[in-house]
């Protein structure tokens, strides 16, 4: 008798049903699992014995082959002990194979029988949906990610001898509602708790609002990095979809196994960190910090200093809102739509240009370290804001009442212009294709002379031409103009430097 039981394993940004199959016949002891299975799926071979014999049930002394398949495909995780143990039962009679047929299982054991959560609980969720199954037994930690996928059962377990029990309908579990929770208190730094600023602050609405990538520029402490902060603070809430998807890369990177993310994530890499953690990748190919800041926000703080390479690796998802991994072992893809914010001194001692403090900096010195950002990097950032230190009057003027609750404001005239974009094109400004801006971004005559002038002026290259009409749109729609209009178009030339 052949006993099969189904599971699953995250390959990429998808889940790949496999198939657990064992074989029980006569000879010496043995316990052998053949399948491409990985060191961890290997050793599940001492955790399920000792879980079987520790929940009171009978490990069979005979030759036991556990085959993973389809065999072509590499199989990781310790998830996969679960299934294996309830395919030995299966096998040894003490469960038939009615019992499991509809039910995607997976967990980890430990030697007592107790069930461990396991990464990437959503993709074994959504597999078990296409396989068609209509229950999914998981650790109970793993339960309430699970559930966010529709119309499947979710069962959430604390041992394998539970588990046995709701198989024999010994044991009535109630499977986990979907819940989205309910406290969506963040800690992010408020808006209002920055003082002056008034064009970089309009210029973050402006950028939350389409969507816009954005980089800060000035001397150091005038601000740059506390408003940059802030930016997480303004956006809208997470939607459902958002909320799966922003759970599951988190999940596969095993930053997540008994929580969901509910907030949009503010990632902020430090300026040494290396291609494969800012791009992703490694030897089991996990997430970036480019995947990890999918429908939130990628922090660069000193852009110049992250190495070349990273720099340059950042075009493809910047453009491409994805990013794919190709590695001798296979190719995986994830979603990478980021809101890219950075910072930079305009020179190596930070004071070129300011009216404070003398530059220290040769010209050479001075345009060696702007050169470290490359023209087609450049080309990909729609707004380019300077920020000047503020006078030190205005860090001990008193707050008025009127101007004391500003983000409130924002965050409601950055959700208006969201629900314009969504109900016009059902996505942000910053994501509408050329073809899509002829239709959507009506200019008049007035704007048309404005953005031809400033192109031969600056010397735009088309993607820029494209970038400014995108953050024209963008003001537009907070300004509730249907045309892009003259002061819409103005006000976004002045945020291309």
């Amino acid at each position: 008798m052949i006993a099969r039981v189904l599971t699953a394993v995250p390959i990429g940004f998808d889940g790949q049903p496999v198939t657990v199959e064992c074989d029980i016949t006569k000879g010496l002891p043995a316990f052998v699992i053949v399948g491409l299975a990985d060191k961890a799926v290997a050793e599940s071979r001492e955790r399920v014995r000792s879980a079987i014999v520790n929940s009171g049930l009978t490990f069979p002394a005979k030759r036991i082959t556990i085959n993973l398949a389809p065999a072509s495909l590499a199989k990781e995780g310790s998830h996969l002990d679960l299934p294996i143990a309830i395919s030995i039962l299966i096998c040894s009679g003490q469960l038939k194979q009615k019992d499991i047929d509809g039910i995607m299982v997976a967990g980890e054991l430990s030697l007592s029988g107790e069930l461990r959560p396991a990464r990437g609980a959503i993709l074994i969720a959504e597999a078990a949906k296409k396989a068609g199954c209509r229950t999914i037994i998981l650790p109970k930690q793993n339960a309430a990610q699970a559930a966010l996928v529709d119309d499947i059962n979710v069962v959430g377990i604390t041992t394998f001898t539970d588990t046995i029990m709701y198989l024999l309908d010994e044991k009535n579990i109630t499977p986990t509602s979907p819940s989205l929770g309910s406290n969506l208190t963040s800690n992010y730094p408020s808006i209002d708790e920055i003082r002056g600023q008034e064009t970089a602050k309009r210029a973050l609405v402006v950028a939350a609002a389409g969507h816009h990538n954005l980089l800060f520029t000035g001397s150091p402490g005038a601000g740059k990095t506390m408003l940059a902060r802030t930016l997480p603070g303004l956006l809208p809430n997470l939607g459902r979809e958002e909320m799966i998807e922003t759970t599951k890369i988190h999940s596969l990177a095993e930053e997540l196994i008994d929580e969901l993310v509910h907030h949009r994530p503010f990632r902020s890499p430090h300026h040494t960190a290396s291609f494969v953690s800012l791009i992703g990748g490694g030897n089991k190919v996990r997430p970036g910090e480019v995947s990890l800041a999918h429908n939130g926000v990628l922090f660069l703080d000193e852009i110049p200093e992250f190495s070349r390479s990273s720099l340059e690796a950042l075009r493809q998802p910047l453009e491409d809102r994805i990013v794919h991994i190709s590695r001798a072992n296979g190719k995986v893809s994830y979603p990478a739509h980021f809101m890219l914010v950075a910072t930079m001194n305009p020179c190596p001692c930070g004071y070129f240009g300011d009216d404070k403090k003398a530059c220290t900096c040769s010209q050479q010195m001075i345009l060696s370290y702007q050169k470290r950002l490359s023209g087609p990097l450049l080309d990909r950032i729609d707004m380019t804001i300077p920020v000047a230190r503020i006078d030190r009057r205005d860090l001990f003027a008193e707050k008025t009442a009127q101007r004391n609750d500003r983000a409130s404001a924002f965050r409601e005239s950055i959700a208006h212009a969201r629900k314009i974009q969504m109900a016009r094109q059902s996505k942000p400004n910053s994501a509408l294709s050329n073809k899509e801006l002829e239709r959507y971004a009506h200019l008049t005559d007035e704007t048309k002379r404005m953005l031809l002038a400033a192109s031969e002026k600056l010397n735009l290259s088309a993607r820029s031409h494209f970038k400014i009409l995108k953050v024209a749109r963008t003001i537009a729609d907070l300004n509730s103009h249907k045309s892009i209009e003259a002061s819409d178009m103005a006000e976004a030339l002045q945020y291309r430097h």
